[in-house]
């Protein structure tokens, strides 16, 4: 059994230099579990957070179930991430020591549970973006010249 993609955070890579990746559960609802078969969330400004040795994702927004009654769920709460208390501790020392950053990269279905990737994320600058993304076209341009001169010689 694979994974099954619910959301790519794309914009936490370009405004993020990823150092390292984690695998964390989710404490949610039913309905919330059913609005993210739908595909509806936004990870938009949303973070983790460590509070009293439990760690929390903050700022996720998951569309109220539309066929959901009175027992819906609230669309901005905070919810709880599963990892290991010693995982945890570590990252909140980093977070608090370095001045890191825990971004959600992504939402995925692994064998019928959601799971969250964070990433220990820097911020990046302007120029350091405009920099990354010099680097990409340059090195796409060095594949495309290679391809080109691989597709005369045969």
């Amino acid at each position: 059994m694979g994974e099954k993609l619910i959301i790519d955070n794309r914009r936490a890579r370009r405004d993020y230099e990823v150092l390292e990746r984690f695998e964390a559960g989710i404490a949610l609802r039913g309905t919330e579990v059913k609005s993210l078969r739908e595909g509806r969330i936004s990870l938009k400004d949303s973070y983790a957070d460590v509070e009293n040795g439990e760690l929390f994702l903050i700022g996720a927004h998951i569309s109220p179930y539309e066929k959901g009654s009175v027992w819906n769920h609230d669309p901005e709460r905070p919810r709880k991430l599963l990892m290991h208390k010693r995982e945890i501790l570590r990252l909140g020392g980093q977070v608090a020591e370095k001045g890191l950053t825990l971004v959600p990269l992504r939402l995925y279905f692994s064998r019928g549970k959601v799971k969250v990737e964070i990433g220990l994320c820097r911020g990046r600058h302007t120029v350091d973006k405009r920099a990354v993304i010099r680097e990409r076209e340059e090195t796409r341009e060095m594949d495309r010249a290679i391809k080109r001169v691989v597709r005369t010689r045969s």
